[in-house]
């Protein structure tokens, strides 16, 4: 049995922990507060340029062209994988790297590529079979727009300069507080919008200088766009996982916390009963 000691030295040991577990779970609370104000503020975003996009191409008699639509046999695809660059945050990181893994199985033919978003998946995928391309780190938790540009801007030119026929993303998508998603989606080439009549738009627009000027400057924004709202929700299910993964960490130690305290209870009761008989056996003998 464990000394007195030693239970008193694991108690204050857990104690500690269940200090920095619960001050680690506020801190993500709070993160996850400002994430969820920028996926709100992201998603509508995110829709109205879809919309606008649509109704551009609904008012257009002549069909729309440009790179980012173009459709080619896939000899190479490539594959972002949006992980946490710290851990503490329960499965998030091992769903994504599972997920990812499954998809490049299934995907092995034609060849794939991957582009790591967050350290902790760019350090277990590194030691695969599969060629990473293009890692970026350093997030801290946060959209860091500049990044994400750079990020962009690399996969849209491997795409166009043809040394990728296919991007997909996947990611963890934020549902609420407590529910979180992993989901593959395709990334490039963008669905082409329908043209002329049979969409259900009915809105005519007066192009200037032409609708292909227009596409060819709004194209660009719209990849951002897609990108940076995976990256919100992925941003805001990390910290989710981590308040969750940190409650229950900080529960946990307050219940190894009364498992020890009853152990030190009952560890000292039995000392003073063995001190008291001690006592009284040597009582008795001095009566003899």
């Amino acid at each position: 049995m464990a000394t007195l000691r030693e239970v008193k030295k694991r108690i204050r040991t857990v104690k500690s922990t269940k200090r920095i577990t619960k001050a680690m779970e506020m801190v993500a609370a709070a993160k996850l507060r400002r994430s969820q104000r920028l996926v709100e503020q992201t998603r509508p975003y995110a829709k109205k340029m879809t919309e606008m996009l649509t109704h551009l191409a609904a008012g257009s008699s002549v069909d729309i062209t440009h790179p980012y639509f173009e459709l080619r046999e896939p000899k190479k695809k490539t594959l972002v994988i949006v992980s946490s660059d710290r851990g503490l945050c329960g499965s998030f990181n091992s769903n994504i790297v599972r997920r990812g893994i499954n998809w490049l199985r299934e995907n092995g033919l034609p060849a794939v590529e991957i582009v790591t978003v967050g350290k902790k998946g760019n350090d277990i995928l590194k030691r695969r079979q599969w060629e990473i391309v293009g890692n970026y780190t350093d997030w801290t938790g946060k959209l860091n727009y500049s990044k994400v540009q750079s990020l962009v801007d690399f996969l849209t030119k491997r795409f166009v300069s043809g040394e990728t026929d296919e991007i997909s993303i996947v990611y963890t998508q934020y549902l609420s507080t407590v529910r979180y998603k992993v989901v593959v989606e395709p990334y490039l080439p963008l669905t082409k919008p329908k043209t002329g009549e049979g969409t259900g738009v009915h809105t005519e627009y007066i192009f200037e200088p032409s609708p292909e000027g227009i596409y060819a400057s709004l194209m660009p924004r719209y990849a951002l766009t897609k990108m940076v709202s995976a990256l919100v929700d992925s941003f805001a299910a990390e910290h989710g996982s981590r308040m969750m993964a940190m409650g229950n960490a900080t529960t946990n130690a307050g219940d190894m916390i009364d498992d020890l305290t009853l152990v030190f209870n009952k560890t000292r009761q039995a000392q003073i009963t063995k001190e008291l008989l001690e006592v009284v056996s040597g009582a008795e003998a001095l009566r003899g």
